[in-house]
């Protein structure tokens, strides 16, 4: 079984995406940034829009019935590679104890000059195979 769950988002419709598909035992999140209720928060600080990138992303992993024990997979884009010590501070804080694999891949750029980082989380939680969804 697959279910789609949508942030409500704009740009979901725009483009045609959900923030989250859970397909069996698999949450896969869609990428997220520091943008909240429309305004790109932490403007010029990588560290900050991580930290709620992350606070986006798992908030959609709890909505689908997982959690950040769950998190198996993230990927880090950033606008700058210089930013790889500020980002990967931030997701050591969140993930140090769970250590997902990871990728951190630097890009050209961002849907808005604002953003700095965007980030991808893959969960997997047995539960959810067992047919326990919220």
């Amino acid at each position: 079984m697959i279910k789609r769950i949508s942030s409500g988002g704009p740009w979901e419709n725009i483009v045609g995406y959900s923030r989250v598909v859970v397909a069996g035992p698999w949450v896969l999140v869609a990428g997220c940034t520091s943008t909240v209720d429309g305004e790109v928060r932490h403007e010029n600080d990588a560290y900050g829009q991580t930290k709620t990138a992350f606070d986006v992303a798992l908030q959609a992993v709890e909505q689908a019935g997982a959690s950040a024990e769950d998190v198996v997979r993230t990927r880090l884009y950033v606008r700058d590679i210089a930013d790889a010590e500020a980002v990967g501070r931030a997701h050591h804080e969140i993930f140090g104890e769970i250590r997902p694999a990871t990728s951190m891949i630097e890009v050209s750029g961002f849907i808005d000059h604002r953003m700095l980082v965007e980030i991808e989380v893959d969960a997997y939680s047995e539960a959810l195979q067992d047919g326990d969804r919220p």
